[in-house]
């Protein structure tokens, strides 16, 4: 039986219970991974560039006072935890990697742990809502799930009866009792606007391909830079994967008005290996140089890539080997799981950082300066319920992708 064959669970729900003996086989290669880690770093503030941002207020939670109390670092989970994937259907492959780094967190805790039951959604509106009815009336007393947008909103239509963190953003803010966690671009562009100024880069030249991430992001770092008295001085499209020599473009800019004092690059790694030259010819090479993590697309080959050398990108702290300490190295667990390996790899640390907020969730929604450090970055509760990330930073240093040694703020 594989991995992904043990926990889907389709009309029926999965149920895991602390020392079970019938553990899956993902659960059994997770506990020797993680045998004598140790516990997760958690922090009484909200981490760097985070503290203009309010807390959610403790009183939109409704949280089951018959859990045991509070540990002293604030982790206090549920008796029994619902997990709502899609383990069938059109977003499954992307559900493995969650399962799987939510398991990683599960198994590698040593103190209390809730009862845990996986529902299958089916990635649809109407299999979400299904699951999250049957978790509530099967004694559920928090949910974490379900993945997709549309599955989201299908579940947030009113407050939840539970507590619920939901594993994406929908249309509208979460309701009460309920917070959206999730990789999203707006939070890249605003840890970049972040990042520049607070090393005084406030003009900032925008190079965009135009998708939907690029958006985004490009829209989150102008809302921010604008409000700190920043300025996008010009953007620049970038089309397909051998984009058109735009050195002229890029000259114009470095002498048009205020000039230039950084570069973001919204773009995917393939075509900024097209790009930094151009940008070098031009005299930006010089300028600080940030972008998404959608630059590492098309990127591995150190060879290839030794041209981004310099460029910044946010990241998992996981990947730059700055992680929560209960996760062991993504290379040592890689090497047994493959949902933790090349892309899968963030949807990892994604469904760890599920399994993390699940745990400090009443902590974090209760205290104003709250924040943990997990695999994806810092987090903490945001207004409306949103869950913050701070990412981690990375860079090229000779093709190869490295921890960003000045990536504070």
């Amino acid at each position: 039986m594989t991995a992904t064959q043990a926990q889907t669970a389709h009309a029926t729900p999965r149920v895991l219970r602390p020392g079970s003996a019938t553990r899956p086989m993902v659960a059994v290669a997770l506990v020797a991974l993680i045998a004598g880690c140790a516990t997760v770093r958690t922090t009484g503030t909200a981490g760097p560039g985070a503290g203009d941002v309010a807390p959610a207020e403790p009183g939109r939670w409704q949280f089951d006072n018959a859990r045991p109390p509070a540990e002293s670092d604030g982790y206090r989970p549920p008796r029994k935890l619902a997990v709502l994937l899609p383990m069938s259907g059109a977003l499954a492959t992307a559900a493995g990697p969650v399962r799987d780094g939510l398991l990683a967190g599960y198994y590698g805790e040593r103190r209390t742990r809730p009862e845990l039951a996986f529902y299958d959604t089916a990635g649809t509106p109407a299999g979400a809502a299904g699951a999250y009815a049957r978790a509530v009336a099967e004694g559920a007393d928090q949910i974490v799930g379900p993945l997709g947008r549309d599955e989201v909103d299908a579940v947030m239509q009113s407050a939840p009866a539970v507590p619920l963190l939901a594993l994406n953003r929908g249309a509208t803010t979460p309701p009460e009792n309920s917070a959206a966690f999730s990789l999203a671009p707006e939070d890249e562009g605003d840890a970049a606007a972040q990042y520049l100024l607070n090393r005084n880069a406030r003009n900032v030249l925008v190079l965009s391909n135009g998708d939907d991430n690029a958006r985004r992001s490009v829209d989150a770092l102008r809302a921010r830079l604008t409000q700190a008295g920043g300025n996008i001085v010009g953007t620049i499209a970038v089309v397909g994967d051998t984009p058109v020599d735009q050195t002229a473009v890029f000259r114009n800019a470095v002498t048009a008005g205020a000039g230039v004092d950084a570069v973001f690059l919204a773009i995917r790694g393939n075509q900024a290996r097209v790009i930094a030259p151009q940008l070098s010819v031009a005299g930006l090479g010089s300028r600080l140089r940030l972008g998404t993590s959608q630059l590492t697309a098309g990127t591995g080959k150190p060879e290839e890539d030794q041209i981004l050398d310099g460029i910044v990108f946010p990241t998992e702290s996981w990947s730059t080997g700055a992680s929560a300490r209960s996760l062991p190295p993504q290379a040592t667990i890689a090497r047994d799981l493959p949902t933790a390996r090349g892309g899968a790899a963030r949807l990892f640390a994604f469904g760890f950082d599920a399994w993390l907020l699940s745990g400090y969730l009443e902590h974090l929604s209760r205290n104003a300066e709250a924040g943990i450090g997990g695999a994806t970055g810092m987090l903490r509760i945001g207004p409306g319920g949103q869950v913050v990330r701070q990412p981690a930073w990375a860079t090229w240093r000779d093709g190869r992708v490295v921890a960003q040694a000045d990536a504070g703020g």
